[in-house]
């Protein structure tokens, strides 16, 4: 018989530092691409600014199906075999597929495929891995903290998460295959620092009853369910449309504005050092306010500000930039209560499901988002600033709209199943 663990309201536990560093190396991975594209794509030739805009987005689409599909399967893993078989197998398979990814010119020729089928090929394997890490290592925090101090727990793991993207930045400086290999020993040399992680108390009494867990069909066969679990995906659109349009193509709306001297990936690294910020604000004032949805509100009227002085603000400095683009990141940083309200709106059965998959449909609805984008900038012919705009206004209204659909969660007792 497994040790059971009492609650704990240290934030500074095993398991929060543990699923803190994971985050950080999950995010390094999940943004290395953002980061490396447009110098790993020239290494196969592809120079033309169209071009290198457009295979991006099909490669970063690639990443967003593969967190779609990783999302469902590592959820249910989850609450059938546990959040720490989760935690161990995601980053197994994400870090093969970045050191993968460092060699995905000479495996294309060893395959004889062509490159960018390739890249676009680890990419989604690379996804389907990264979709486990976020929400087993939250639905962990949540299970194992007491309900008063889980907030605590969750905002550290987050908001030291995305200075991945940070380290993702610096890092490349060593060549982007480099990058890639250095995250795939980032992430197996983590696998190490798992050894002293265990399973929640809750998922252990569950696991003694004779009850079906991880069905993801409990999320469609009841109304009241259901509606929260689209409230949920809805209310993070937003920060991937602001992450994956945005950001990962700064270049684009700076040559709209006349901002000349700006790099892409410096543009992602200032955004994310916001977002760190963002992120520790958010989870702070959701403790001291003991409201996740009044701290929510707020982060999105913020980004309904900010998205629009993003899109349009002309002839700034590099400097001038790269401050917007923090407080763009600032802005997006209400991921850290976003996942936490999510996993606190089901019971230990399905919570796994609902934690995992939720942040990664938002990261998957980035697809949708882009494709739209795509459709208003080049089959309307729109302005790239008009097209993107649209797209982030429809984020925002399904964000506010989603918004009233969900329940309070702070002090939530969550030791308890779906009917």
């Amino acid at each position: 018989m497994q040790k059971k663990h009492q609650a704990t309201s240290n934030p500074l536990n095993i398991i929060v530092i543990v699923a803190a560093l994971g985050y950080f190396v999950d995010i390094y991975d999940l943004i290395l691409f953002s980061i490396t594209r447009i110098d790993s794509l020239r290494a196969v030739g592809i120079t033309e600014q169209a071009q290198l805009t457009s295979t991006g987005e099909h490669l970063l689409n690639m990443q967003m199906i593969g967190m779609l599909v990783g999302g469902i399967i590592w959820g249910i893993m989850g609450d059938k075999r546990g959040r720490v078989s989760v935690l161990f197998g995601s980053i197994i398979m994400y870090s093969f597929a970045n050191i993968a990814n460092a060699y995905f010119i000479e495996l294309s020729n060893y395959f004889n495929v062509d490159a960018v089928q390739m890249y676009g090929w680890l990419r989604l394997i690379a996804g389907i891995g990264l979709a486990g890490e976020l929400g087993a290592g939250i639905t962990l925090v949540n299970e194992t903290m007491t309900k008063e101090s889980r907030g605590y727990g969750t905002m550290i793991v987050v908001s030291f998460g995305v200075l991945g993207a940070v380290a993702a930045n610096r890092v490349s400086l060593f060549g982007w295959q480099n990058a890639y290999i250095i995250g795939g020993v980032m992430g197996f040399l983590l696998l190490l620092m798992r050894i002293g992680v265990y399973e929640s108390g809750m998922f252990h009494a569950l696991s003694e009853k004779n009850l079906v867990k991880g069905d993801f069909r409990k999320l469609f066969n009841n109304r009241k369910r259901f509606i929260s679990f689209i409230s949920c995906i809805g209310i993070g659109l937003p920060i991937w449309f602001m992450i994956g349009i945005l950001t990962s193509f700064a270049d684009v709306y700076c040559k709209a504005n006349n901002i000349v001297g700006i790099k892409p990936k410096d543009a992602v690294m200032y955004f994310y050092i916001g977002t760190s910020f963002g992120d520790f604000l958010s989870g702070y004032l959701s403790q001291v306010f003991k409201s996740r949805k009044a701290v929510l509100f707020g982060y999105l009227v913020f980004a309904t500000i900010l998205i629009p002085v993003y899109l349009f603000s002309q002839n700034l400095s590099p400097l001038a930039f790269y401050i917007l683009s923090a407080l763009l990141g600032l802005a997006a940083g209400y991921w850290a209560v976003f996942v936490t309200i999510a996993s606190e709106q089901f019971g230990t059965d399905i919570r796994s499901i609902v934690t995992t998959t939720v942040p990664n449909f938002v990261r998957g609805g980035l697809v949708l988002m882009a494709t739209t984008n795509i459709f208003l900038r080049d089959g309307l012919q729109l302005d790239v600033r008009v097209a993107a705009l649209c797209v982030g206004l429809a984020s925002l209204f399904i964000a506010f709209i989603s918004l009233r659909g969900m329940h309070e969660t702070y002090g939530k007792e969550l030791a308890y199943v779906e009917e």
